[in-house]
């Protein structure tokens, strides 16, 4: 079954109100929709303190508080949108079945069945983590076979979640301003989750003037800010969501800082006294902006090429943007006035030596030649982008 409503904007997602007529319904935020935000946020605030706790204490085990938060997030979001779904299948009303997608007989929104296979794929990571620490001991880079599997699942409860608030605000456009908070807030939390996933090309300052680094930028950020500047009912949703991943890695940077830590476990290199923060989050702000500024500017009717070209130059826009901020933003994270609560710089895991390496940047430096690759990955970055944003502006289910 098509998840897209062709024009039937009477179509709705989840619980409707009775009595009420089937715009005003869309316009009510369900609360399985409030549960998988939740879990989103449940989520990715535990992913953030488990690999901070990795690199403050070491030793760990299934029942550290981080791993709850991981799970507690999953659960969450497996448990609202199997109610939201055996509710639709077996008590909606006949629009809200018709509205919905089927799968083995059951019917539910879209949304809500990406969180429930995002929950899955997360509960079969967990005993498969345990028994590769087991065997092989802690690891030694974020993109283990477990931890890739746990990241799908994560990354499926928070595009889950997005759908869910994008079918409620296509099906509603004047549905006031929750929903598409709602919508920025979830696209915030993915981007997030996909910085945290490649944090070790792009998420320390002593790479951010590396190629590795400009190569991963453009094709992550161009395809996800186009994309939910494409998909918003907002005109600013794109800002906005940079902004919920700015926001809640800087709290987490603060608050993290607030408790104590001894390491635990060999080889210990240098003296860790309280939790190791993630470095301070780029500044994607300033990208957001660009892209938002350049998608308004399409008048609605628009052709396919068009919205081609704006694309294009929204995501080379968007990397010309974000090197004139963060390449001297990096290098004053490098300096000795970053080296303090607020931004939190030159905070290394226990397992790395204190060393020079820590004042420098790091990997092959950027180039012409480099550059001009950087634009061609953002352009063709930023089109995915648009294709994603124009079915997302669809989805109604």
């Amino acid at each position: 079954m098509s998840t897209l409503a062709p024009a039937a904007p009477t179509s709705t997602v989840g619980v409707a109100m009775p009595g009420s007529s089937s715009r005003a319904a869309s316009a009510v935020v369900p609360w399985p929709l409030w549960a998988v935000a939740f879990a989103s946020t449940s989520v990715i605030v535990g992913v953030i303190w488990d690999i901070s706790w990795h690199r403050s204490i070491g030793r760990d085990s299934f029942w550290t508080p981080a791993h709850m938060a991981i799970y507690l997030g999953g659960v969450v979001a497996g448990l609202s949108c199997g109610w939201l779904v055996l509710h639709t299948t077996f008590a909606g009303s006949a629009r809200e079945r018709a509205a919905a997608v089927s799968f083995w007989g059951f019917r539910g929104p879209l949304g809500a069945w990406v969180c429930i296979w995002g929950a899955l794929a997360m509960v079969v990571s967990a005993p498969l983590d345990d028994w590769w620490h087991n065997a092989y001991g802690l690891d030694v880079e974020i993109l283990s076979p477990p931890h890739i599997v746990l990241a799908f699942g994560i990354n499926a409860v928070a595009v889950g979640a997005m759908l869910m608030a994008l079918a409620r605000q296509n099906a509603a456009p004047a549905a006031g301003r929750v929903l598409q908070m709602l919508f920025a807030y979830t696209g915030g939390f993915l981007i997030l989750q996909a910085a945290t996933l490649f944090m070790e090309y792009i998420g320390i300052p002593n790479l951010q003037h590396g190629t590795r680094y400009f190569f991963t930028s453009a094709a992550i950020f161009p395809f996800l800010l186009v994309g939910i500047a494409r998909g918003a009912a907002s005109r600013w949703g794109a800002t906005a969501a940079a902004g919920v991943y700015m926001g809640v890695t800087m709290l987490m940077i603060w608050i993290l800082q607030l408790f104590p830590a001894q390491p635990m476990l060999a080889p210990i290199m240098r003296q860790i006294d309280n939790m190791v923060p993630p470095s301070f989050p780029i500044l994607l702000l300033a990208p957001a902006f660009v892209v938002d500024l350049i998608v308004n500017r399409v008048p609605a009717g628009a052709g396919r090429l068009r919205w081609g070209a704006t694309a294009v130059g929204a995501g080379i826009a968007a990397m010309l943007a974000l090197t004139a901020v963060q390449w001297p933003f990096a290098e004053f994270l490098l300096a000795e006035p970053a080296r303090n609560f607020f931004f939190a710089a030159d905070q290394f895991g226990y397992s790395r030596a204190p060393g020079a390496y820590q004042y420098v940047f790091w990997g092959r430096p950027m180039t012409a030649a480099a550059a001009g690759w950087t634009g061609l990955i953002a352009a063709g970055s930023a089109l995915c982008g648009l294709w994603m944003g124009n079915w997302m502006a669809r989805v109604r289910r």
